[in-house]
């Protein structure tokens, strides 16, 4: 069976990945363990949800001895018009190859950005304060809360995961 390790002990990203990976190859076994990004807990550029993701991944394979590794890294993302919610996913196999999906595009309110960005925090504590709530992060998230879950967070990732595993599923496409 293949062994999946994600660089994450969030219950929401570990389930994604196991809708994902049991999509493309079948059973397997997923398990979370939390390792470090080595960047901002809340990333504010695509370079570092990239570097984050892979960390994630490299680090909860080699402490797992898992054949997949999944980093998932969400962040913001400044274009033209707005600042964007995005996710990243890296995913690394026992062979050193790497697949990569990118999601998302959620328009954030100034304010949001602005508070992250100032405060240093992570964009689930935020969503936490503005709304009084606890762990966000690990329920709705704030996709599904702008969304009013019509995109629920765990599918967001899922599609993420799906998109990264396409270079292992088309394999001779990529050679």
């Amino acid at each position: 069976m293949i062994k999946v390790a994600v660089g994450s002990k969030n219950p929401i990203k570990i389930e994604a990945t196991k809708l994902a990976f049991e999509k493309v190859f079948g059973q397997c076994k997923i398990i979370g363990i939390s390792v470090s990004s080595d960047v901002s807990d809340m990333p504010v550029s695509f370079e570092e949800m990239v570097k984050g993701a892979k960390n994630r991944a490299i680090k909860a394979k080699k402490k797992l001895n898992a054949d997949f590794g999944v980093g998932l890294e969400g962040g913001f993302k400044d274009e033209g018009v707005g600042t964007f919610l995005t996710g990243f996913t890296a995913v690394i196999d026992k062979n050193g190859v790497w697949g990569y999906g990118q999601g998302g595009g959620l328009l954030m309110p100034k304010s949001i950005v602005e508070k992250v960005r100032k405060e240093g925090k992570e964009l689930g504590d935020v969503m936490d304060e503005v709304r009084g709530l606890k762990n966000t992060k690990q329920h709705e998230g704030c996709v599904g809360f702008f969304t009013d879950n019509l995109i629920p967070r765990k599918e967001a990732y899922e599609k993420t995961i799906i998109y990264a595993l396409s270079r292992f599923s088309k394999n001779e496409m990529f050679e």
